[in-house]
């Protein structure tokens, strides 16, 4: 069993140490899912019910690991999905993800709640920089966001469609990190948990403000804290959009156009017949729906419906390289990570995110060789075993 005394290795050492050093009240935020936490726990088993198929006396010496996604050529078919309020994971967190990201040759997708703005961000890195737009009631403010997207460099607007209404994340509600409490929970998730977490509180709190959210200040009015923007963002995202308002999105962007949070092969059709570039199978983490399928789960049947007609990219559960090769083997262009990013950046600085990087495009190109195929063009329902996980 890995210690933290030991160098770590894999997201699960990196989510101990991020758990070790950030308060409570955000490593729960982070960490946490909607209502029993079901789905969340889903989207992670359902990778790990997949068997590879192991295939031997094959020359793999010379493998690629490469892919192209909206024009960008990756070092491996992986991106950082968007963690809202990760500036406060970890110091300046969004600037700090692209830098590494992109140092390592994939793309980071920022949040709108961000801490970092549009802007920091853009200027931190130079490389496949995507930027995640909720659909606001203020067109006026949407409209801006996709320009200053567009200013600061960013190639690929993605979508958030799968949150219409806010799911109930209880591990917030039990810390307060959603409201209310009274003065001894505000205690403990404030000053208390604060001297108990030192480290997070000079290198994120002191050294790594301003806190509030970068890319929607501008819009807010009489906010001082993240709880002061979230409640705007809450009471800002629109239930009413509909396929109709892609047409606007798509007009006011002007380039590759993805939404995130299909989850049906229905809807992949409707996003295939709307025009869009691409999609994400997601179930936001299983932080809004609980009791849905894994994402990894639906894929194969979303990837029947639309493989050839948009680019397919998947996102929760991801913990691995070899989960990288699953997606591929049942459809995906390419995958998703969010959580395990920010668990290596809160909890080991940009150093452990480079290293948990280099691990999952290891245990990717390791799992490449010994599944018998040298190029990621090669991928498919062959390097799993037919006789367990999900049907194909």
């Amino acid at each position: 069993m890995p210690t933290l005394n030991l160098a770590p290795a894999s997201v699960k050492d990196y989510r101990r140490l991020a758990e070790r050093r950030m308060p409570r009240f955000l490593f729960d935020y982070l960490d946490g899912g909607a209502y029993g936490e079901v789905t969340l726990a889903r989207n992670v088993a359902d990778f790990e019910r997949l068997a590879l198929h192991q295939r031997i006396l094959k020359d793999v010496s010379a493998r690629t690991t490469s892919a192209r996604l909206f024009g960008a050529e990756l070092t491996f078919p992986l991106a950082l999905s968007p963690v809202g309020l990760s500036g406060m994971m970890a110091r300046r967190g969004e600037a700090a993800a692209r830098r590494v990201a992109n140092g390592f040759g994939i793309p980071y997708c920022l949040s709108t709640l961000s801490v970092c703005s549009l802007e920091e961000v853009g200027a931190a890195a130079t490389g496949p920089f995507w930027f995640q737009l909720y659909m606001i009631r203020d067109r006026g403010a949407c409209a801006d966001l996709i320009a200053r997207a567009k200013a600061a460099g960013a190639s690929v607007l993605v979508l958030t469609v799968d949150l219409p209404v806010v799911g109930a994340r209880y591990r917030d509600v039990r810390n307060t990190m959603s409201g209310g409490g009274g003065l001894w929970a505000d205690l403990r998730k404030g000053p208390i948990s604060y001297v108990l977490h030192p480290a997070w509180v000079i290198d994120v709190g002191l050294r790594g403000g301003p806190h509030v959210l970068g890319n929607v200040s501008p819009y807010v009015k009489n906010a001082s804290t993240p709880a002061d923007f979230s409640a705007w963002a809450n009471s800002q995202i629109d239930p009413a959009i509909s396929w109709a308002d892609l047409d606007w999105i798509r007009k006011e962007w002007g380039g590759p156009f993805v939404i995130k949070g299909i989850l049906s092969p229905e809807d992949a059709e409707e996003a295939a017949r709307a025009g869009v570039d691409g999609i994400i199978v997601s179930n936001h983490g299983g932080r809004q729906l609980d009791g849905v399928a894994s994402s990894i789960s639906m894929l194969p049947r979303i990837a029947e419906k639309v493989s050839g007609k948009l680019t397919i990219l998947i996102d929760g559960g991801v913990r691995s390289g070899q989960d990288v090769l699953k997606a591929l083997a049942l459809g995906a262009d390419g995958a998703m990570m969010g959580r395990p990013w920010v668990y290596a950046l809160a909890g080991a600085g940009e150093k452990g995110l480079s290293n948990l990087l280099k691990a999952f495009l290891d245990e990717f190109s390791v799992s490449m060789a010994l599944t018998g195929v040298t190029d990621t063009s090669q991928i498919g329902p062959a390097v799993l075993d037919q006789a367990s996980g999900i049907a194909m």
